[in-house]
């Protein structure tokens, strides 16, 4: 049963603390909103239109679309997929063996396997992460009074 009592005592006590802290909050210039009047100074930093779906398939739409006629043909919806596989046939025969398909994910095992074991430890497969380009975001910039 004291089990019961000390937990309802302990939310409790979170509880109190998190509305004293989220009072606290409107008295801290830190924490405070802008002001009207302050928004609406020149030295408000305007944020940029976002992104909308549309605007990103236009743009996807006129990368495929090459001969800018309104209009992505077959040829040129599948080129993107043509130049991949040229890449991947290695000796230009028209047809990809498993070798060649492979070759990528075979290097990249022959190059993290340092101590040529012929496996991974846990440090050698840390080093196979494909890395990917960082997220572009708007700098942040700090406010000034």
């Amino acid at each position: 049963m004291w089990r019961y009592l000390a937990g309802a005592a302990g939310a409790l006590l979170l509880a109190g603390g998190g509305l004293v802290l989220w009072q606290n909050t409107g008295s801290d210039p830190a924490f405070a909103p802008a002001s009207p009047a302050r928004a609406a100074s020149p030295e408000a930093i305007e944020q940029p239109p976002a992104a909308t779906e549309q605007t990103r398939e236009e743009k996807r739409f006129a990368r495929y679309d090459k001969d800018s006629d309104g209009k992505v043909s077959r040829e040129e919806f599948l080129a993107a997929r043509r130049k991949a596989y040229a890449k991947l046939d290695a000796n230009g025969d028209g047809k990809l063996s498993f070798d060649e398909w492979s070759a990528k994910t075979t290097d990249r095992f022959a190059k993290a396997d340092g101590d040529k074991s012929a496996a991974l430890t846990a440090e050698e497969f840390a080093t196979t992460r494909i890395e990917r380009k960082a997220l572009r975001t708007a700098p942040c910039v700090p406010e000034t009074d």
